[in-house]
């Protein structure tokens, strides 16, 4: 039996000041940074190709990435008659990660307003993959997928439904991964559910595992 090549590490880096959380309450800047990791290297008429847009609609969005310190310029490209200027996430070859923090109040505004701004990007994808004939739904390459499950987790689970989920990050994280055939986004939230907020004396006298 051929086993499979093992995926890359992936080194992050963190984002966690509210300045850069707030600048990707955007989901359009989402898709730029998105992009910017894929390609490694892309200028804003790259930019406008893939994401549908003017040029001229993105500048105002690069420059506020710049200003947070998620987008630097990376080189500058000749394309036809013109130099294009490159840009690229901080380190190219680290993924950028939300650092999380819980609590209450105003210091976890900023990233659940985040958080609700890249479901509601999830929702705009998934409509317009939908809405496409050519979209595979079924099979072993199927391409899009959405669905809820809820479940009882011992720890142990708990920790190996984590590593799951960060190999299936490493696996689209590849720094070059503009070379693929298609780029592909993958939403995920990971979540106690309602119940789990009961009081610990309630949660104890209830069976962790359930048909």
């Amino acid at each position: 039996m051929k086993k499979l090549a093992k995926t890359p590490d992936v080194a992050y880096t963190t984002v966690e000041s509210a300045a850069q959380i707030r600048a990707l309450t955007s989901p359009l800047r989402q898709d730029i940074i998105d992009l910017a990791q894929a390609m490694v290297r892309v200028s804003v008429p790259e930019l406008a190709d893939h994401l549908g847009r003017p040029a001229d609609a993105l500048y105002y969005h690069v420059r506020a990435l710049q200003r947070a310190g998620l987008l630097v310029e990376a080189g500058v490209r000749r394309r036809g008659r013109h130099d294009e200027t490159l840009y690229s996430t901080p380190d190219p070859e680290r993924r950028l990660k939300l650092r999380y923090r819980s609590g209450r109040g105003a210091a976890t505004k900023p990233l659940r307003t985040l958080v609700a701004s890249m479901l509601r990007n999830s929702r705009r994808e998934f409509d317009s993959a939908i809405s496409d004939p050519g979209c595979v739904v079924e099979g072993s390459t199927r391409e899009l997928w959405a669905g809820r499950a809820t479940g009882w987790l011992t720890q142990a689970e708990l920790a190996k439904v984590n590593r799951l989920i960060a190999q299936l990050g490493q696996l689209l994280s590849s720094p070059h991964g503009g070379r693929r055939d298609r780029l592909y986004s993958l939403q995920f939230l990971l979540s106690p559910s309602a119940p789990a907020r009961k009081s610990a004396s309630t949660r104890a006298k209830q069976p962790r595992n359930r048909p």
